[in-house]
């Protein structure tokens, strides 16, 4: 008896452990982004693919251990969403930063206040990942607060959007509008996925209490 409990205990840490780093990445991917939107180069955007890149290879053996293991942290699908969740966070910043790239975006306000507040958003889940196991009551209040910078960015996406279709001069503003409409699309989106990370560790909350 003593065995199997060591045994499940160390499966649930091992995917606990690769939850946590998921959010640690994404953590430091949302942070890279914000530097690149800050001072665009072609170093700081090869990192966010790179990171980008490990963190699907993280999430990857999460799954893996997910599908042959019966014996989880939280509830398989909160454990599955969660992870896709985050994941998704980094993807968007990954893709954002290819398309500024790839459209030749510069950055403007909007997109820096979008790319700060992401940031912190990040930082909130990944905090509510660590306090989850041990303290689920500190969790939810970084969830709630992930949520909060959530309602920030549509707020400012919405302003962003308003400002974009406000008289266009010619042809060349408006390719420029919808180069900048997919952009802030694309933050939005990863505000979306932050919100709902915020909402498994919430629903997660409320199951272990």
């Amino acid at each position: 008896m003593k065995f199997l409990n060591r045994f499940r205990s160390r499966k649930k840490n091992d995917m606990l452990q690769l939850l946590l780093r998921q959010a640690e990445m994404t953590q430091e991917g949302l942070r890279l982004f914000l530097q690149y939107v800050r001072t665009p180069s072609q170093v700081i955007a090869d990192q966010v693919r790179e990171l980008e890149k490990e963190a699907d290879e993280v999430r990857r053996h999460l799954i893996d251990e997910l599908n042959q293991n019966f014996i989880t942290p939280f509830d398989r699908e909160d454990v599955f969403g969660l992870s896709r969740a985050i994941d998704d966070m980094i993807d968007y910043a990954y893709t954002t930063v290819d398309e500024m790239d790839l459209l030749r975006v510069s950055p403007n306000t909007f997109i820096e206040r979008m790319a700060s507040l992401l940031s912190d958003a990040a930082a909130e889940v990944q905090r509510g990942v660590v306090s989850l196991q041990e303290r689920p009551n500190v969790a939810n209040e970084h969830a709630m607060r992930a949520k909060a910078l959530e309602n920030r960015v549509e707020r400012v996406y919405r302003e962003a959007i308003a400002d974009l279709f406000s008289n266009p001069d010619d042809l060349a503003h408006v390719v420029n509008m919808l180069k900048l409409r997919e952009i802030y699309r694309h933050l939005s989106n990863a505000a979306d996925r932050g919100d709902e990370a915020a909402n498994i560790i919430a629903d997660i909350v409320v199951k272990k209490i």
